[in-house]
Formats: C-alpha cells, structure tokens, sequence
C-alpha cells in the first residue's frame, strides 16, 4: 500500500513537472514570435519604408532624419553605435553615401545581424550616383528584398510581411502614374540642376537637364565644380535657358545659392529637394509633394 501511494506521488509529481515545462515551453514560443525586430536604418527613408513592410513586428531606428543636415558631412555618435548593438538587421544606402555606418559596423562584428544595402540591391541604377531611393522602380525592388529578409527574421509573420509589401507596391504605382502624366506633358522641358539626386526623377519625367553633369556630381559629392561648368551653369540661368531650377535644400554652397539667386530675380521657378525625409512624411508623401511642387513649376513656366 505504501509502495502504491508512493508511486501515485511519483506520477503526480512527474505531472506537474510536465505541465510546467510546457507552459514554459509555450511562453518562450509566445515571446519569440511576438518579439519586434530590430532595424536600425541609416536613413530615415528607408526607416520609414521598413516600417510600413514591418508593421507591429519591427522596431525602427534612423539616424539620419534632420533635412536640415548634409548627409555627407554627418559624424557618428554613441547612441548610433548602442543602436547597432543590438540590431538584428541593418539597411543602409552604400555606394560611398554613408561610408561612416560601415565603419561602426567593422566596429562590432555580429553573425547574427543581417545588413542589407539599398545601392547593391537596386537594379536601375545611374552612373556616378548613389541616390538610387529617388528612383521609384529601384525602391519596389528594395522592399522586396527587405519583406524577404523579414520573413527570415520573423517566419511567424510571414504573411503580414507580405500583404504589407503589396499595399506598399500599390502606392508606389501611383508615383510611377504621376511620373508618366508629367513626361506626356512635359517631356523635353529644360531644366537646371544643383546636384545628381533629382536625376533618378527627371529621366523618367523625360526632363531635359542641361547643367553640366560633372557640376552636378562635384556638387552631389562636396567639391567645386570645373570652373567652366560654372560658367555654363550660370548662363543658362541667366540666358534663361532653363524652365526651372531644382535645387537641393541640403548641399548649399556660395556657387548654389548664385544660381537660386539669379533664378529668383529672373523669375524662374525654383523646385527645392532633399535628401532626407522631412518630419511628418512617409516616402510615397514626401515623393509626391516634391512631384506636385515640380507640376506646378513645369506649368507656371511653360502655361501648360
């Protein structure tokens, strides 16, 4: 009888170790499929298109976010490296954009953290020009690839990652609707350029850029441009050759800001640009704005 009741316990015992360890068990499985991945974005656009693909599942920090910033001249901080740290997947632009992610990154090696770079993934991209986000075609390839990487991180979530993805591609096919409006009226217009970044638009738009190309790249990349191209590039602004100007906000020099000046006391239109994305903006709200400013520059300088 003893032997008996001592068994029961044995069992009994045996039981509750088994019905804790599956609760445990089942809270772990809970925790790790509801746990946010880590994104650290260098730049707050592709923070911003992460975050749509990633929804509730993601947790998101950019570094670069103040349009009031020269991305080129930015200098880390600590709380970039801290951020780092404990990321599981980082996206950053590449093409000698943001070279300084690269050293922070060489800094604190991790198997385990994934990086994805938006200029190696980008299958429309021009020469001499890294900023492959303003293209549109080159943006629904990079958020194919980040749904891809998500659904790695997180298989749970799968599915949301990809009906996010086609909500995402559907707003992307508006942009790409206005882009082909304002090339069926506006194609062949003359414009003037400050730097490369708006290339990856008026090409599409079938804009006709006269500025010298190696004005625009000296400029995109922090050098004074040949000091022919100079010439050129204020001739043609004050010849008035050009419709409009469009001028990035966030690469101001002394030879820009003459041509914005000479451009304003002629009254040709200006389209200013950033680099960054504004506060308050997604990237399909921050594209569109710049293309409706640009539509209607175009038509107050043409009367189209």
């Amino acid at each position: 009888m003893a032997i008996t009741k001592r068994v029961a316990l044995l069992l009994s015992f045996a039981l509750l170790i088994s019905i804790f360890a599956s609760a445990c068990n089942a809270s772990t499985s809970s925790n790790t499929s509801s746990k946010a991945i880590n994104v650290v974005a260098a730049e707050n656009f592709y923070g911003d298109i992460v975050k749509q693909l990633g929804g509730s599942h993601v947790s998101v920090t950019s570094i670069l976010s103040d349009p009031n910033v020269d991305p080129h001249e930015y200098q880390s901080n600590f709380q970039d490296t801290k951020a780092l740290k404990n990321a599981d997947l980082v996206i950053k632009n590449g093409a000698d954009y943001d070279s300084w992610i690269d050293q922070l990154l060489s800094a604190q090696p991790n198997a385990h953290r994934m990086v994805l770079t938006g200029a190696d993934i980008a299958d429309h991209k021009l020469t001499d020009n890294p900023h492959v986000w303003y293209g549109i075609d080159n943006v629904q390839t990079i958020a194919k690839t980040i749904t891809t990487t998500l659904k790695k991180l997180d298989t749970t979530d799968a599915s949301t990652f990809d009906s996010n993805l086609t909500t995402f591609l559907n707003s992307l096919n508006t942009l790409q609707q206005k882009i082909t409006a304002l090339k069926a009226k506006y194609n062949g217009t003359p414009v003037g350029l400050t730097e490369t970044i708006y290339l990856y638009q008026t090409q599409p738009i079938g804009l006709n850029v006269l500025t010298p190309f190696e004005f625009d790249k000296a400029i995109a990349e922090g050098n004074d441009p040949p000091a022919d191209t100079v010439t050129t590039a204020n001739d043609q602004i004050t010849k008035k050759q050009v419709k409009i100007l469009i001028y990035n906000e966030q690469t101001p020099s002394p030879i820009t800001a003459n041509l914005q000046n000479e451009a304003k006391s002629l009254n040709i239109p200006i389209v200013p640009v950033t680099e960054t994305m504004p506060p308050g903006k997604t990237y399909q709200t921050w594209m569109t704005g710049q293309l409706n400013t640009l539509q209607q520059a175009l038509a107050t300088a043409t009367g189209k």
